[in-house]
């Protein structure tokens, strides 16, 4: 089985170009938004998300600095100058090979020459910092990967939350407008009963109050609703638009009966943070330890002056050892000591939270789907109450202000239904957030 994160390094290294050039496209904007397709769209086109792809390709390019040192270093150089320097004169002289027993060693005269030189350089051992390096940084680009991918699911959940309001505005917005409709009926009869004389001008005045009420409630869901959109649209990453959503088309998958948080982006990336702090440990340890390095260069060198020329070669193998530097090496250990055990603490405190989480997610959940039944049925017997009441208060039989009170009961029953049925998909896409889950199965939540 490929190790995740060979993976994405793999990725990041061979296939980064062509990731960072998809990311810049903006993606088409559906006529119809689903929740599913609202959670792909934002993905791709949150400036959240963006901004998390770019880190991963900073701690990419954090890899490729930690490799150098596996390569060698290698200098090439030229240069010309004349001296009359008896030291300089004298060591151009020999290495042009234009040496004869007439020269006097303490005035040689004056000489160029022009040199050309190449070397290499290459570490051999250096306490094993260079891998130690090289391995926190690869942990540095899972722990990036990571973090986008919690980047996602909190994205993903608000996208979801967000969606639910709407389809709860709507909802809203319906029961309003119909309570509106309902009390222009009635009051279309009450008035009708005043001009014949059978209604006192109180209830019509009753009437006419709640019609202004109604109205006002109606204009408050308006607002709402325009405000859901609105929201809508930034966690899309857009500036403006038009927002048609289907509710029936939402699909959301079922939540599982275990409960755990085992596969949290945020826990991974913890795992991941130790890592690399064990390797930022290992590379403070190997400040107590030597180095060798292994170099070779060769030289050329050409007179003009004196005619001649000459090259030469030097190789060897240096070994370096720091006997004292002032406790950095000691210090840099503690320090990354220090780090490591801090993030292992901090993993202890995270796993106790997510559990907390998993478990008032399931309970919100649970507690969702028990208000539902029961605004469903308080939502039935509101509907035949008023259903009721309309009919008799044609009839006479009742007083308008019972009439009120009965299209109040069946409007706040039809608010509390609505409410409850958008809370039982809020709790399960948090439940489900909370769980390390992603909001639709088998679908693309990367924003690749």
């Amino acid at each position: 089985m490929i190790n995740p994160r060979y993976a994405l390094l793999f990725l990041f290294f061979f296939v980064k170009p062509l990731v960072v050039s998809a990311s810049q496209d903006v993606p088409v904007v559906p006529d119809v938004w689903t929740a599913r397709n609202s959670v792909a769209f934002s993905l791709a086109n949150s400036p959240d998300s963006r901004v998390a792809l770019q880190r991963i390709n900073i701690a990419a390019a954090g890899v490729d600095r930690a490799r150098v040192g596996y390569y060698p270093n290698v200098d090439i150089s030229a240069q010309y100058g004349q001296t009359n320097n008896p030291m300089y004169s004298f060591g151009n002289i020999l290495n042009q090979g234009t040496f004869d027993s007439s020269i006097n060693f303490n005035d040689p005269g004056r000489t160029d020459a022009l040199n050309l030189s190449a070397g290499v350089e290459y570490r051999l051992y250096n306490g094993g910092r260079d891998q130690a390096g090289v391995e926190a940084a690869e942990a540095g680009v899972s722990r990036a990967g990571t973090e986008r991918d919690a980047i996602h699911a909190r994205l993903a959940f608000e996208v979801v939350k967000n969606f639910q309001t709407m389809v709860q505005a709507e909802e809203m917005l319906a029961a309003r407008q119909a309570s509106v409709e309902a009390i222009r009926a009635s009051l279309a009869v009450a008035r009708a009963r005043y001009t014949a004389g059978d209604l006192l001008k109180a209830d019509l005045l009753n009437l006419e109050v709640q019609e202004s009420s109604a109205s006002e409630d109606l204009i408050l869901a308006e607002h709402a609703l325009e405000l859901s959109q609105k929201v809508f649209l930034n966690l899309l990453g857009l500036k403006d638009g038009s927002v048609l959503i289907d509710a029936t088309r939402e699909c959301l998958q079922a939540v599982p009966q275990e409960r755990s948080y085992a596969a949290r982006s945020e826990l991974q990336s913890l795992a991941y943070a130790e890592e690399a702090a064990v390797a930022d440990l290992a590379v403070a340890r190997g400040g107590n330890l030597p180095t060798v390095d292994g170099f070779a260069s060769y030289q050329y060198d050409k007179g003009f002056v004196r005619e001649g020329s000459g090259d030469s070669w030097m190789a060897g193998v240096k070994v370096n050892y720091r006997l004292f530097e002032g406790k950095r090496t000691s210090s840099d250990v503690a320090r990354a000591t220090a780090v490591l055990l801090t993030i292992r603490e901090q993993r202890v405190k995270s796993e106790l939270g997510m559990d907390l989480e998993v478990k008032q997610a399931d309970l919100s959940h649970r507690q969702a789907v028990k208000r539902f039944e029961v605004t469903h049925k308080m939502v039935e017997q509101a509907e035949e109450s008023a259903r009721l009441s309309r009919s008799r208060f044609r009839e006479g039989v009742i007083l308008s202000s019972d009439l009120v009170d009965v299209e109040m009961r069946l409007t706040d029953a039809r608010v509390r239904q609505s409410v409850a049925s958008a809370n039982i998909k809020v709790a399960a896409a948090d439940l489900r957030r909370a769980m390390g889950l992603p909001q639709f199965e088998n679908d693309q939540e990367k924003g690749e």
